[in-house]
């Protein structure tokens, strides 16, 4: 990330020093498993779903979270069933991902061609502390990673859901067996 990033903090019309912001952490000396790098996608392993992030650089991620604060990572899966609005953040991973697992996984990567890295990043800072649009079906937390990435918004989660499983069902997952 050359020179001085600027973006938007939680507070709408507030601008934020991303690499001030991101430089902070490099006297703790965060660490990740797999070391993932700016740009890369995060998928969390939340119970009965996945949720997905795009990493920034220095332990931080960009994602969308429903617009409530203060419920557990968890439980926004149920919360994001009835959703039509998200918050896009960043945050720690570490925060995002709390007591689950992640993995990097750009699985698109053959079929779309990642845009540059610096243009990632840019996409990425001008939407953060942006409300957006959310569906689960047609614009969630992994069409919005892809679309920072590719350019392109894209969800297998939603393709496999389309296969035998209906809304019912899919309710009750999310409420009863996480």
């Amino acid at each position: 990330m050359p020179g001085y990033q600027t973006g938007h903090s939680s507070e709408p019309g507030t601008c934020v020093c991303l690499k001030h912001r991101m430089a902070f952490n490099d006297c703790f000396s965060l660490s990740y498993p797999g070391n993932p790098q700016p740009g890369d996608l995060i998928e969390v392993f939340r119970p009965c779903y996945q949720h997905w992030a795009l990493y920034l650089g220095d332990g931080y991620v960009i994602n969308i979270a429903p617009l409530e604060d203060g419920i557990s990572p968890s439980f926004t899966s149920a919360k994001s069933l009835f959703s039509r609005k998200a918050l896009v953040k960043m945050q720690l991973l570490k925060d995002v991902v709390g007591k689950d697992t992640y993995r990097i996984n750009n699985k698109y990567d053959d079929t779309y061609p990642p845009l540059p890295v610096e243009e990632v990043i840019q996409r990425s800072e001008f939407v953060i502390g942006q409300e957006v649009e959310y569906d689960i079906l047609v614009n969630n937390c992994e069409h919005f990673v892809t679309l920072l990435r590719y350019g392109e918004g894209v969800s297998e989660q939603v393709v496999a859901l389309g296969r035998g499983t209906t809304f019912p069902s899919l309710l009750y997952k999310f409420i009863f067996l996480w």
